[in-house]
């Protein structure tokens, strides 16, 4: 569960081994045989049926998850109720107590947003595309709560150690704010004298919260966990390629 400072606000991020039961532990051991919630990876449709339906219990009665067909976008839709088929988005916000919002990650980051009443919520999916696509102001734009009313919570994604990316990446933040600097650590300087064939560390909850707070949003906590180093725990595309899905979710209470 998330230590989220709104009281009427339930939020989690789920981990591999979430609320496992006998089905999983019976499974065949592969990429999935763990809490996988995602339907696009060639897991057993009926096995992630069976996860979801056991997230759902955690949930205040009435309330039902609402998932989205996420393609590293910039897309944000509000909704007040659940359908059942996904909805294309990165970035999804209700004011409604029926509806519960999920993202669905293995190395991005999810990152959560309540109003300081919780009458007000949002999703987030923060893969570097996205945020360079300013998926956080659009989502900010089109939500009713004041950013000062806002508390942000970061969630567990690819460290800062492991997330590898070339020069072209850095340039687009760069480009946005020279703050974003501190969010890259050099690895390699090409002999040729090719920068754009450098390689950096970036961190995606550091370039975040520079985000964030940009917009004027100082209320942020996150969990500083790292999916590709934690095998047991998380999943991680970089790391395994073929693998499954944690969700963050967030509800009104």
């Amino acid at each position: 569960m998330v230590s989220w400072p709104v009281t009427n606000v339930l939020a989690f991020t789920t981990t591999r081994s979430h609320l496992t039961d006998s089905v999983n532990q019976l499974a065949n051991q592969s990429e999935f045989s763990h809490f996988n919630l995602g339907t696009h990876v060639g897991d057993n449709l009926n096995r992630v049926q069976h996860n979801r339906v056991t997230l759902a219990k955690i949930l205040p009665s009435n309330c039902k998850i609402q998932w989205l067909d996420q393609v590293h976008g910039s897309h944000v839709v509000t909704i007040n109720d659940q359908v059942n088929q996904p909805i294309q988005a990165d970035a999804i916000i209700t004011q409604s107590p029926k509806v519960a919002l999920a993202i669905m990650t293995a190395d991005c980051l999810p990152i959560l947003l309540s109003n300081n009443d919780g009458t007000e919520i949002a999703a987030i999916h923060g893969g570097w595309r996205s945020l360079a696509d300013n998926i956080i102001s659009n989502t900010l734009a089109k939500m009713d709560s004041h950013c000062h009313q806002l508390h942000a919570w970061l969630g567990p994604c690819i460290g800062p150690d492991k997330f590898e990316i070339g020069e072209e990446v850095k340039s687009i933040f760069m480009q946005q704010s020279k703050l974003f600097a501190q969010a890259f650590v050099e690895q390699n300087v090409n002999i040729k004298n090719n920068s754009s064939n450098n390689k950096y560390l970036a961190n995606l909850q550091l370039i975040a919260q520079i985000q964030l707070q940009q917009l004027g949003i100082s209320n942020i906590t996150s969990l500083s966990e790292c999916t590709y180093s934690q095998k047991n725990k998380y999943f991680s595309f970089r790391r395994d390629k073929i693998t499954g899905r944690m969700a963050t979710v967030i509800c009104r209470k």
